[in-house]
């Protein structure tokens, strides 16, 4: 069976839910941390305080505007299969529930370093999670889709643009936060090490592969 043009095998679905999984793993080490929310989750979290949007709803709201924003983008080169991003959240929300029961095993963060360390795991699972599950080109979350689609039109290197576009995610929902809260919201220090380092991490884990195996892996495949 063919989809994107390549076999749809095992390993290849495999890699995809597996990488979405870490993925979930490293926003439920974000919660648990107590730092901030995780890049990805900031703006429906800031969208739930300000107007009790259910988190579910935000979410969905705002994977719909980032696949506006890659149609935009890409205008003829968008495929239709990139329309299911909004529904994968779907998937993301049910591996991301299971996620967050598995920290109810981990102690709670009642020390600054122990916090800090779950921010370190937080943003080490998501960063390999997006370097398993972005390569297999099936459908992306719609925050790597549109990461992808200003990589291509831009001519710049996948981590690279994921940096800045978790930052401007984070600045996005810091700025609803402050106008219409007064306060942070759902940003805290854990939100902006992830926004700066994420990207960063998953520059270095494709380093790494690349000198242990030879072979590269292309982040910007649509």
């Amino acid at each position: 069976m063919q989809f994107s043009g390549e076999e749809l095998t095992f390993k290849r679905i495999f890699n995809y839910l597996f990488g979405l999984f870490l993925i979930t793993l490293g926003v439920a080490f974000s919660i648990k941390s107590d730092l901030g929310s995780a890049p990805v989750s900031s703006i429906p979290y800031a969208m739930n305080l300000i107007w009790a949007i259910e988190i579910g709803v935000a979410t969905f709201v705002f994977h719909a505007i980032l696949v506006g924003i890659e149609l935009i983008l890409l205008r003829r080169n968008f495929k239709p299969k990139h329309f299911l991003q909004v529904f994968v959240g779907v998937i993301f929300g049910a591996f991301t529930s299971f996620s967050v029961s598995l920290m109810t095993f981990i102690p709670e963060a009642n020390s600054f370093a122990l916090a800090f360390v779950m921010i370190i795991l937080s943003i080490f699972f998501i960063a390999l999670g997006l370097f398993f599950y972005v390569p297999t080109n099936i459908i992306p979350l719609s925050v790597e889709g549109v990461t992808q689609a200003f990589a291509i039109v831009f001519n710049q290197p996948f981590a690279k643009t994921k940096v800045f576009l978790d930052v401007s995610i984070v600045l996005t929902a810091l700025t609803l936060s402050w106008v219409f809260l007064g306060n942070f919201g759902s940003v805290g220090i854990g939100t902006i090490l992830g926004a700066l380092f994420i990207g960063t991490t998953v520059k270095y884990i494709h380093k790494i592969y690349g000198h242990f195996t030879g072979r590269d892996v292309d982040m910007k495949k649509m």
